[in-house]
């Protein structure tokens, strides 16, 4: 992608910044990167100092939710070179996601042009320290003004950088998940399969009052008979039992993960029995019962991959091998991240490096 206009900084505040007591999505790199959808096409791609941006109240966003986004990471390597884990799967997803919500969708040449650019200014923002690395926030939203439901005729993509530390304050330590019984995520057919803005905004109510309950996240049950496990608020959800890794099936109101998709490709190549398949909550409760539920785990960019060691469903508590993380989360996240850092071989193509 040519003609990116750059404008620098002139007041980096990196060095206000602790790099060793980072949180997740606090702090925000020196530079953003934008451009608008006007007339059937994207124009004016540009890079200047992050900060704030003008609209009007009637910006048709802030009323109707056309906005989608994505996430992804960058990581330092011992090399000094930064490795990025699947953004082109990143892109196809948010493209998917840009159909659903009658959004303009993006060049895969364009996106990975301004991501780099981007991530070349900012570089010196990229921790260096193991379980740390910069999350990559790609956003498109409508920009039009009007009152009226229908979509915009213009929009505004745009890139920001925030260095983060663990996702979860447990770290890799096992989770706790609710189990809802009054609200529902999405149903078939709907947008849960779409990294759109509103699904999150409706996601907030049952997530509060699982935290005010001491739960770290929800785990959703899927909206038609509300007894077959969906996903948690913040990523996909794994089950083994008897040996077998189960996850539920993407039939449109589960949120298809990069992490979900590398974690089935690594499990099958580990020789493992795995499968997609629907699952209820009164399966795994019975599973626990009967000492056959071996191991649950989620999966997902932020955490990459966080073991649960409790799930409470109405009167029923389920503690997952005794609150340890188990052998296949843990193998999981040491591949994984391993191949991320640059520590292990990647020989499946995953990592975009810039030199």
């Amino acid at each position: 992608m040519s003609g990116i206009k750059i404008t620098k900084t002139q007041n980096s505040h990196i060095s206000e910044v602790n790099f060793d007591t980072l949180g997740f999505g606090e702090v925000f790199t020196d530079h953003m990167f934008s451009m608008d959808y006007e007339n059937g096409k994207w124009v004016n791609p540009r890079i200047e100092p992050y900060g704030k941006i003008e609209f009007e109240p009637a910006m048709c966003t802030l009323h109707y939710a056309q906005a989608v986004f994505e996430g992804l990471k960058a990581f330092h390597t011992k090399d000094g070179s930064i490795n990025i884990f699947r953004p082109e799967k990143n892109l196809e997803r948010m493209n998917r996601s840009d159909v659903r919500m009658c959004i303009p969708e993006i060049d895969l040449d364009m996106f990975m042009d301004a991501m780099t650019e981007l991530i070349k200014q900012d570089r010196d923002w990229i921790p260096t320290s193991k379980g740390y690395s910069l999350y990559i926030r790609p956003f498109i939203f409508g920009t039009e003004n009007f009152l009226g439901v229908h979509p915009s005729s213009t929009y505004r993509f745009m890139i920001i950088l925030s260095p983060v530390g663990a996702y979860y304050k447990e770290g890799f330590n096992p989770v706790s998940l609710l189990v809802p019984d009054e609200y529902v995520r999405a149903v078939k057919g709907g947008v849960g399969e779409a990294k759109t803005a509103g699904n999150y905004a409706a996601s907030l109510l049952p997530a509060k009052i699982a935290q005010e309950k001491g739960f770290t996240q929800v785990l959703w049950l899927d909206g038609e008979q509300h007894k077959y496990i969906d996903e948690v608020g913040t990523m996909n959800i794994f089950f083994v039992i008897d040996d077998v890794v189960i996850t539920p099936p993407l039939e449109g109101s589960i949120l298809p993960g990069i992490t979900r998709e590398t974690a089935l490709q690594l499990t099958k190549s580990w020789g493992m029995d795995v499968q997609e398949k629907r699952i209820s909550i009164d399966e795994v409760i019975e599973a626990n019962k009967q000492g056959r539920l071996q191991e649950v785990f989620g999966t997902g960019t932020a955490a990459v991959i966080s073991p649960v060691g409790e799930i409470q469903y109405k009167d029923t508590n389920i503690n997952i091998n005794d609150g340890e993380v188990g052998p296949i989360a843990n193998r999981l996240y040491n591949e994984i991240t391993g191949i991320q850092y640059g520590e292990i071989p990647d020989t499946n193509g995953w990592i975009y490096k810039i030199p």
